[in-house]
């Protein structure tokens, strides 16, 4: 009886087919096929129903799942234990909203390249809603994000790191105007929907009813700030008071009553295996 074969039953439990498992193993969905059928044929059993249009667990496949999960975490708490102390080791596979590749993070791998030279951080952006469901589906191990917004996965854990103010930015030439007049007179420059700052920014802009016309939608905090500043539009955004203190001359006023904030976090599965690793790599980001 194979680990990979338990973790393979583990997954499709999860996630419920085996074409999903396939993916998130990186296996051919034969080979998904042979783990449970090797596992049946160890065990004497069948592990899934399969005379349903979607697969369901047999009552024994319940019990072999829970048995599994638990050998797989002893498994993995024995990895941790050996990688732990000073010569930490292991892979993280991490996922980071655009700001903080372009900010923090950069120099956060540099010193853990310098502290921790065994340890080994792969890195994929996104937007934190894309990447906390790759969180949960178990293709990332962490992710630095925003502070979920409803509706988010459940199974999920966060930590928070730092905070930034979210903005109206305008062209300096727009000064003595009120975020509301800046907003009725000019065009919006809109940061993405899709991402949770985003909709932070909806929905403030819906509770005090201010109407907009809105110009471009971009994920792109710095190229908003920039086109703003030119006097293309009026953009509300999320920035560290060490960027907003960099931008070249601009109208720049506080959005929100109160003024917005946007909590950036470290966010984890609940049942993370590498909570050593992302510590680790939280201690980089403060340093």
């Amino acid at each position: 009886m194979s680990l990979k074969a338990l973790r393979t039953l583990v997954t499709i439990a999860r996630h419920g087919t085996f074409a999903r498992a396939a993916d998130l193993l990186s296996l051919t969905p034969s080979a998904v096929s042979l783990h449970i059928k090797t596992l049946e044929d160890e065990l004497h059993v069948t592990l899934f129903d399969r005379s349903r249009r979607q697969v369901a667990l047999t009552e024994a496949g319940q019990l072999a799942v829970a048995r599994a999960e638990t050998i797989l975490a002893a498994y993995d708490e024995l990895a941790d234990a050996l990688a732990s102390g000073p010569s930490l080791r292991g892979r993280l596979r991490l996922g980071a909203i655009h700001t903080v590749l372009a900010r923090r993070l950069p120099k956060a791998l540099v010193w853990l390249k310098a502290h921790h030279l065994q340890l080994h951080i792969s890195v994929a952006s996104g937007m934190s809603a894309e990447l906390a469901r790759r969180v949960e589906d178990g293709e990332l191990d962490a992710a630095i994000t925003t502070e979920p917004v409803s509706p988010y996965p459940q199974s999920l854990e966060f930590t928070a790191l730092f905070e930034d103010r979210f903005w109206a930015i305008a062209s300096p030439e727009l000064a003595g105007r009120s975020v509301a007049q800046l907003l009725a007179s000019q065009p919006f420059l809109r940061f993405d929907k899709r991402a949770w700052a985003g909709r932070q920014i909806e929905q403030e802009l819906r509770r005090q009813h201010l109407q907009v016309s809105e110009q471009m939608e971009l994920d792109s905090q710095e190229a908003l700030a920039r086109m703003a500043v030119m006097g293309l539009g009026v953009a509300i955004i999320p920035m560290a008071d060490e960027d907003l203190a960099r931008l070249p001359p601009a109208t720049c006023l506080p959005f929100g009553e109160p003024q917005l904030i946007r909590r950036v976090v470290l966010l984890e599965h609940e049942k993370s295996q590498r909570r050593h690793l992302s510590a680790v790599l939280k201690t980089a980001l403060e340093a």
